[in-house]
């Protein structure tokens, strides 16, 4: 009953913001970005789920999963040198990933519907300083998160589309038809073109569109990180809020049993929430890991060999693709942590309050719900592994150590 009132809740403040979205600037603060970056890939959640944004998600997919398959063909059948193997490497990891994320944003929408118009209804709710400065702190988090990894994908992009003029190749200025000309593309299709003659006009369009490709690609990867993150720190917002409601329980109540109760309800309606978002991400999360695991040795085996060659251009390629990596990787595994933590936290905040100036019966209620918050929701990768800081450090150490293996296998 529960379930079908709150489905029915959601559809109604769904179908509401879609029409007329409230004038709410907590609102605004925390969303607005965030529909910026995934209204076009058809993953926004409170949008209108019709045939136009199912055709977005369609096509957005389409173009990655052909931007991945190309690449992906490129790497095991061109000669290209060591430059080429490494952005071919990473486009069709990010490529993969973000063919992921759209689709299992469409096919576990319901999930993240019930996330954001939860959120939109707690902010429409304030009605103290105190909470709204709670949750735009939460809020300000999940735009340092969008802001740092989206802006930091649209200047990689730009940069990468511009690589050729930036390092001043001759072979890159066109005038007029050039036979393989493929090879000076920013993303070389040396296998996919072979030896055609590419007129100015083609060798142009051919750029635009590999641009579109990857600004897309940007988009559904960091971009709909940003929008799993977000709604996570909001659920750890919602969290604090109910640790100081739990710590402040019984000072100010009439009826215990009824204050106790909703706050009960309302720690069993977060994690229920926090638990719907695990199985969005949970396989999305296996596929980042073991893709950051592989490219984080793969580059950093070809950053040992740019430091022995003195390659400084190899050597900023591979700092910059390692970063991007482990920034994303850190993302998640810093959330993940935050979220473990305020959950195992209401056990603290419950032990602050009063609780030995209630009847004895009453206080048995306290342990079950401590014995409940050591249990905590936590992010999943592929439903076994726990995606937290400590999680992140072993695959930082796991990788060092495969990359020595290989540095010493080189040098033999």
């Amino acid at each position: 009953m529960d379930k079908l009132i709150l489905l029915t809740l959601s559809c109604n403040v769904q179908l509401y913001l879609t029409e007329t979205m409230p004038p709410n600037d907590d609102i605004a603060y925390a969303m607005n970005f965030l529909k910026f970056v995934t209204l076009p890939l058809g993953t926004w959640p409170l949008q209108k789920y019709d045939t136009f944004s199912l055709i977005r998600s369609i096509i957005c997919s389409s173009s990655s999963a052909v931007l991945m398959i190309t690449m992906f063909l490129e790497l095991n059948f061109n000669n290209g040198n060591a430059y080429m193997k490494l952005d071919e490497l990473i486009i069709v990891c990010c490529a993969l990933l973000s063919v992921l994320k759209i689709l299992f944003f469409r096919l576990y929408a319901d999930k993240l519907i019930h996330n954001f118009t939860s959120a939109v209804i707690d902010y429409l709710a304030i009605d103290t300083e105190e909470k709204r400065t709670i949750m735009r702190r939460h809020a300000f988090l999940g735009r340092i998160i969008a802001y740092s990894t989206v802006v930091s994908g649209y200047l990689a992009t730009t940069l990468f589309i511009l690589m050729p003029m930036i390092i001043g190749d001759k072979n890159a200025e066109v005038n007029v038809s050039i036979k393989n000309q493929a090879v000076d593309l920013p993303v070389p299709l040396t296998w996919t073109l072979g030896n055609y003659y590419i007129s100015t006009t083609s060798y142009f369009t051919i750029i635009l569109v590999q641009y579109y490709l990857l600004l897309l690609n940007c988009n559904g990867n960091v971009g709909s990180d940003s929008l799993f993150l977000a709604i996570t720190l909001h659920i750890c917002g919602q969290m604090e809020l109910l640790k100081t409601d739990f710590a402040n329980y019984g000072t100010k109540s009439k009826n215990i049993n009824k204050d106790f109760s909703l706050l009960i309800s309302r720690h069993c309606y977060l994690m229920e929430h926090a638990k719907l978002l695990t199985e969005v991400i949970s396989a999305v999360l296996l596929v980042q890991m073991l893709c950051s695991c592989f490219v984080i040795c793969f580059v950093g085996l070809n950053l040992v060999l740019a430091l022995k060659a003195h390659d400084t251009v190899m050597f900023t390629r591979c700092i910059s693709a390692m970063m991007s990596f482990l920034l994303q990787l850190f993302s998640y595994s810093f959330v993940g942590d935050y979220l473990m933590c305020q959950m195992k936290d209401i056990a603290d905040s419950m032990y602050s309050c009063n609780w030995y100036c209630f009847p004895f019966k009453f206080m048995r209620n306290f342990l079950f719900v401590i014995m409940r918050s050591q249990q905590p929701i936590q992010l999943l990768a592929g439903r076994y592994f726990v995606v937290n800081i400590e999680t992140y450090m072993t695959i930082l150490k796991s990788s060092l150590s495969y990359l020595s293996v290989l540095r010493v296998m080189m040098d033999a």
